[in-house]
């Protein structure tokens, strides 16, 4: 008789540990289809789009589990129009795919490059950002330190967006409380040379060591290949930078990637680095020669290195000087013509 009872306790605990699962999974894969938009999306949309992740719920069931996400800060009503991911929702998002998206960033990484429009002559299209949350408080402080590293050079572009809450950056909607600051992604630099016909290869995010005013070497590095989360969100958050440092003396450690083209390319990248240039987007740190080590990294044949900046070093500066960011890497696209200069500001 006891082992009777013991059995069906233990079955039921199983059962409702299953459901529970069920609807965990239900949950994650709705976020999932929320982060691929730019958009705010509706139960009925959601409902198809949940058919590609081989989830099948009727609208009314989508919209009882988006009460769920909407209680546990994941999602956010936007009227008739539907629910936006929070970046509370995007966090949760990654940690729950984290044993399945190894790779993921890279993969993010190649897409943001395929959507990117921007035309450096025409100065019109689309481009790639990076969002940090600010407490509204703490924005205009946050000022200063990130000043130091745009007049230094060590950024994307000094073209920035600024938002405030319930506005969009990107797929990020502003939180209550927050202001949102949008900055360059060096993965831009990937998406116009894709257009002129240059694949580019993603190699590793890492922090690089400046001399004298000189990059260095990598002591630290990511592969893209092996991560689902930024490395440079990573690295501000272990406060492994020094950009300040480096802004005033000529000496610290900088957030940079490295990235690789076909020798055959070198001189149409040239070509798109200078339109960019004179469009106000730089990033392109060093451009090495066929086959030769950059910044102690060996180049593989017939292959040229680049070491891009990373484009949240002005936010990282504003980490080291005390104020709490939130960042939230590869956000999405934007207009070019939202960016406006940062000393307007």
């Amino acid at each position: 008789m006891m082992r009777g009872t013991g059995y069906r306790i233990t079955r039921e605990v199983t059962l409702v540990q299953s459901a529970s699962s069920d609807a965990e999974k239900k949950v994650t894969a709705i976020l999932r289809v929320l982060s691929e938009s730019s958009e705010p999306l509706g139960s009925v949309t959601i409902a198809r789009e949940l058919e590609r992740y081989g989830f099948f719920l009727s609208e009314r069931a989508v919209r009882y589990h988006l009460r769920i996400t909407d209680e546990r800060g994941y999602t956010r009503p936007m009227g008739r129009d539907g629910r936006m991911l929070t970046p509370k929702g995007l966090e949760e998002l990654r940690m729950a795919l984290a044993p399945d998206q190894i790779g993921f960033i890279e993969e993010k990484l190649e897409l943001l490059a395929f959507r990117t429009t921007f035309d450096p002559g025409k100065r019109t299209g689309l481009l790639a950002i990076n969002t940090s949350l600010f407490d509204k408080g703490q924005f205009k402080k946050a000022l200063a330190p990130m000043g130091e590293a745009l007049e230094a050079g060590l950024c994307v572009s000094s073209l920035v967006a600024v938002a405030a809450e319930g506005e969009k950056l990107g797929d990020v909607v502003i939180p209550a409380g927050k202001v949102g600051l949008a900055t360059v992604c060096s993965v831009t630099i990937n998406g116009v040379t894709l257009k002129a016909g240059v694949p580019i290869e993603s190699r590793f995010g890492g922090v690089l060591e400046i001399r004298e005013g000189k990059p260095k070497r990598f002591v630290a590095i990511i592969s893209y290949s092996g991560t689902s989360l930024d490395p440079s969100e990573q690295y501000i958050r272990a406060r492994m930078t020094s950009v300040r440092e480096t802004a005033k003396s000529g000496n610290g450690r900088i957030l940079a990637n490295f990235r690789e083209i076909p020798a055959q390319s070198r001189g149409m990248v040239e070509k798109c680095v200078s339109a960019l240039k004179d469009a106000g987007i730089g990033g392109v740190y060093v451009l090495g020669n066929t086959s030769e080590p950059v910044c102690q990294v060996a180049v593989g044949p017939n292959r040229v290195g680049m070491v891009l900046l990373g484009g949240l070093n002005p936010v990282a500066a504003a980490v080291e000087a005390g104020i709490e960011v939130e960042n939230i890497s590869e956000s999405g696209m934007i207009d070019f013509r939202e960016l406006r200069s940062f000393r307007e500001l």
